[in-house]
């Protein structure tokens, strides 16, 4: 079958077609004939062989006089020199009695034919046919035989070599194959002549559709003919120049919008109903960090950012979704809101995403919300006790021990908002990225030694003791031995504070999965279920009922947790199955 080339034109395509629907035609007919005609011919042979079997048979049985073997094997040469076929003569007893291939002296040394498969089902059935390599003659042979009324014969054999059948048929084959050619012939002039015609035509509409493709638009000059071809042509021709037409009212369209999206401060993107970004003006761009936007992709690929592609797929499927926040990932100091609605007030017309930048607004909003609600109210306690017991110290009937116990309290109110202003001091600083690491190999025991000697005095107090286990693979820590020893100091101190007196306090380090964890575990009330998510937050307190001093900040687990994640790390808090609560540290 022919093959296509690799860049081939369409009248090239189009005649390989209706050449290979033809050579595929007159193979299949050719097959069909050449495959007939040698059943009718093989058949016909047969039988021809049939007969003059039948026709040998008859004319031995007529002469019965024949009984010797020199008279006998006389008789198969005679007869096969009518029928032009090698005539045997086989015996009751299956001995060859006569053969026309084969002298008297090579008849005795013929083999047995009683088993022969055609003598078998001769004697059976009256007629028997065979076809099977000879070894007396060394070709393939078909084998007739059939039984014979005369004493010294029992089965009259005729055979024909299948090489004359195959001469025979080689005739019928030569004449079918030159009509084929001829045919195919006849048949490669009228695909070429069709093909060229057509292919000549489509060159025309190839040429207009380039034309097109460049931007001229100018109609084309020639006709495409009156048929379906010409009709769809021209179809096609119609609709380029509207579409056209409509192209340029969009240009100046899409022109006027382009300036005016550009004079905005506010960002703006569009997207299609298909989620294909369409628009995407500076002010976006800037505040988005983006690069190069891929207009006509979908715009995933551009905005990777979760929550405008919830936003926009709210919208999408006709849902009024509310304003949300949120922060770039390449700029994540930033602000900015953004609010999805669909365009021309149906989502089938695609999406239209607003964004305002409210860094600084938030950044302002932020820190006087955290000023007033958080700072204000830790100070509120201390400065009314402050204020009290000053006033207390100016009336004149004070005693000097009531003066010298006033002023004790002044002093430790005075200290807590010390305290409160050096955490929140360092919570600005670890916020702003302020704090540096300086990571070394650290010893653990030495460590947790060392914390343990800076809160011995407050654990000795309380009757407290505090036990420290290193097991092996956490004998040595890489981390900033001054802020994981603050980290570390601020939980045991937690753990004195809230654990009863004469319990102990143990500090536990032990490898993990390429880490090192330092749990704190203390013996007291542990912490409320509902409360276990959020003991990292600034100035949470946990229910009043668990703690017994209420001098701390409520900064010391926040700044706990940023001083960790500073070295990469994690902390959390559990409660123990025998009660207490246990904080674990993993870098």
């Amino acid at each position: 079958m022919p093959t296509l080339p690799a860049r081939a034109t369409f009248q090239t395509k189009f005649f390989l077609v209706a050449l290979s629907a033809a050579v595929i035609a007159l193979a299949v007919a050719g097959a069909l004939f050449a495959t007939t005609m040698r059943r009718q011919i093989d058949a016909r042979i047969e039988a021809t062989l049939v007969a003059e079997t039948r026709l040998a048979a008859e004319l031995v049985a007529r002469d019965v006089a024949m009984t010797t073997v020199r008279e006998l094997d006389g008789e198969a040469d005679r007869i096969a020199q009518l029928v032009g076929a090698r005539v045997t003569f086989i015996a009751g007893d299956g001995r060859v009695v006569g053969d026309s291939s084969e002298t008297l002296d090579g008849l005795a040394a013929m083999e047995n034919h009683e088993r022969r498969p055609e003598v078998i089902e001769a004697r059976a059935s009256g007629l028997g046919r065979a076809r099977r390599y000879s070894a007396t003659l060394k070709i393939d042979m078909l084998y007739v035989a059939v039984p014979a009324a005369h004493p010294s014969i029992a089965v009259v054999r005729l055979a024909l070599p299948l090489t004359d059948v195959r001469h025979q048929l080689q005739a019928v084959f030569t004449a079918t194959l030159t009509a084929l050619g001829l045919a195919l012939v006849g048949g490669t002039a009228i695909a070429w002549y069709f093909s060229n015609r057509i292919g000549q035509r489509v060159k025309l509409i190839a040429r207009v559709a380039e034309q097109y493709r460049q931007g001229d638009l100018t109609p084309p000059r020639l006709g495409f003919g009156d048929d379906e071809l010409g009709t769809v042509a021209r179809a096609l021709d119609q609709s380029v120049q509207e579409v056209g037409r409509q192209l340029e009212e969009q240009a100046r369209d899409r022109a006027r919008m382009e300036a005016i999206l550009a004079g905005m401060v506010e960002g703006v993107i569009v997207v299609d109903p298909r989620g294909r970004l369409q628009l995407v003006n500076d002010a976006a761009r800037q505040m988005l960090k983006l690069g190069n936007v891929a207009i006509g992709r979908p715009y995933v690929e551009t905005i990777r950012l979760p929550a405008i592609a919830e936003l926009v797929a709210a919208v999408l499927f006709g849902r009024t979704p509310e304003p949300l926040q949120l922060s770039p990932p390449r700029d994540p100091s930033r602000t900015i809101m953004a609010r999805a609605a669909p365009a021309a007030g149906s989502a089938a017309h695609g999406v239209i995403l607003v964004l305002h930048d409210i860094t600084e607004l938030r950044r302002a909003d932020q820190i006087r919300r955290d000023f007033v609600a958080n700072v204000s109210h830790e100070l509120r306690t201390p400065l009314t006790a402050i204020r009290g017991y000053v006033e207390a110290l100016s009336e004149e009937d004070v005693s000097t021990q009531d003066k010298q116990r006033f002023l004790e309290i002044i002093g430790r109110h005075t200290q807590r908002m010390e305290r409160l202003v050096k955490d929140l001091l360092r919570l600005a600083r670890l916020d702003a990225g302020q704090e540096t690491l300086d990571v070394i190999a650290c010893d653990t025991r030495s460590l947790a030694e060392a914390v343990v000697a800076d809160v011995g005095p407050a654990a000795d107090e309380r009757g407290q003791h505090i036990e420290v286990r290193i097991a092996p693979g956490a004998e040595t820590i890489r981390a900033d031995p001054g802020k994981l020893h603050d980290a570390l100091r601020n939980l045991v101190a937690n753990a004195i504070t809230y654990a009863p007196s004469q319990t102990t306090i143990r500090i536990d380090a032990a490898p993990a999965g390429g880490r090192v964890t330092i749990a704190v575990s203390d013996d007291g009330p542990g912490i409320p279920d509902e409360d276990l998510s959020r003991v990292f937050e600034r100035f949470y307190r946990v229910d009043k009922s668990r703690a017994r001093d209420p001098g701390g900040t409520g900064l010391g687990l926040a700044i706990v947790k940023h001083l960790i994640e500073l070295h990469g790390g994690t902390v959390s808090a559990e409660n123990r199955p025998g009660g207490g609560a246990r904080f674990v540290l993993r870098i």
